[in-house]
């Protein structure tokens, strides 16, 4: 599963929309609220950063004024978080991460993108705790220097030398800490992913975000105690500690032995707001494509799980092409439609978050033809169908 992305129980046939815009052969295509707006477009970036800029009061926000604060030193003021990193990056160090791909670093604008507050506490506690030095693990040894190892300085230039180090070091992660050599790597990441399952009981943050940095699986299943790390850590109460999973992919309708999902240990357990927090985290995708087809979120919390855009007649696509595209997408697998669902999220995040950087830079220098990422980048976990698809 992707990182940051977790996807509904939807399948091809599930979502299809049929001539009018609903869904067929689903329970929401009959109780859902579609509501009144029309769309003049599929694919508008406006909607994106105008919504961005309309839901977050992030200029006003105390926890990115800390952040700042405790990056008062940088020369070039952090204005983008990697979230899945824990790091404040600059806008010169944003415009390489945009092009490593959501898989290695997932951006996000601290003023002009909506966060959700226990999110953006997590990025806060984590930097705050010097996530940086989990990432530059080996370059802390003072030995590093002799060995020709160093880091990107503020005076060096974009390209090459500081494209190359961010991405040896948050691509290749070549400068984390790493378990000494093993005959089996399955035996090394399933003791990490144990030792994660037992920490995210407590709230040592970056202790659990070291371990996913070696290997450790976010939706581990333990065999002995029969559930994931998410169910510890919202048994737990621990709100951070379930962000960091989600971010990591962990699956918020995973279900344990006895047949319940981490969301019903928070709920059991008296954590409502986390448990109105995992529900947010299941529906991300279809919030995030809703949100950028219409402007909408559902209402999860009063049982509204889907919003289906109304399309304006004009905007129909009625030919034979069409309705044979469609039949297409409703034979697709489950597993084929998930695929192409995330395939689809990480596209919108590439849209939205281009259109934000574009609104940002205000004619700089750093808008050239190597900052531009038209497309998807590469993932080497995909084959290379998947990736020349994207």
């Amino acid at each position: 599963m992707r990182h940051g992305a977790y996807l509904p129980s939807l399948s091809g046939r599930d979502v299809a929309a049929d001539t009018h815009g609903r869904l067929e052969n689903s329970p929401e295509s009959r109780t859902g609220n579609a509501g009144n707006r029309h769309i003049c477009s599929r694919w508008t970036l406006s909607i994106s950063v105008k919504g961005c800029q309309s839901e977050c009061e992030a200029e006003k926000s105390a926890p990115i004024a800390a952040l700042r604060l405790a990056n008062r030193d940088n020369i070039n003021e952090p204005r983008w978080a990697s979230v899945n990193r824990g790091v404040l990056i600059c806008d010169e160090c944003c415009s390489i991460h945009r092009g490593l791909g959501r898989h290695s670093s997932q951006v996000r604008h601290l003023t002009h993108c909506p966060w959700p507050p226990s999110q953006l506490q997590m990025v806060q506690t984590l930097y705050g705790n010097g996530a940086n030095s989990i990432w530059e693990h080996s370059l802390l040894d003072p030995s590093s220097s002799a060995s020709g190892k160093r880091k990107a300085n503020p005076q060096d230039r974009v390209h090459p030398n500081k494209t190359e180090f961010i991405k040896a070091k948050y691509q290749m992660l070549a400068y984390v800490h790493r378990m000494p050599c093993r005959d089996d790597d399955s035996v090394t990441a399933k003791d990490l992913s144990k030792q994660l399952h037992s920490s995210v009981r407590t709230g040592n943050l970056e202790t659990c975000l070291r371990l996913l940095s070696l290997g450790a699986q976010a939706n581990f299943f333990h065999p002995e105690k029969g559930n994931t790390p998410l169910h510890i850590a919202a048994k737990a109460g621990q709100v951070l500690q379930a962000e960091l999973l989600a971010v990591y992919g962990a699956d918020p309708g995973a279900l344990d032995s006895s047949g319940k999902t981490p969301i019903d240990y928070a709920r059991q357990a008296g954590h409502q707001e986390l448990a109105d927090r995992l529900v947010e985290i299941q529906y991300e995708l279809t919030d995030r494509l809703t949100f950028y087809l219409c402007g909408r979120r559902p209402d999860h919390r009063n049982g509204q799980h889907f919003i289906i855009p109304q399309m304006a007649d004009s905007s129909l696509d009625l030919s034979e092409f069409a309705k044979a595209a469609k039949k297409k997408l409703q034979s697709l697998s489950n597993h084929q439609f998930e695929e192409l669902a995330m395939d689809v999220y990480d596209e919108v995040d590439r849209r939205e978050t281009d259109a934000v950087w574009l609104a940002t830079q205000n004619h700089s220098t750093l808008v050239t033809d190597t900052t531009v990422v038209p497309f998807l980048p590469v993932n080497p976990e995909y084959s290379s169908t998947r990736n020349q698809a994207s």
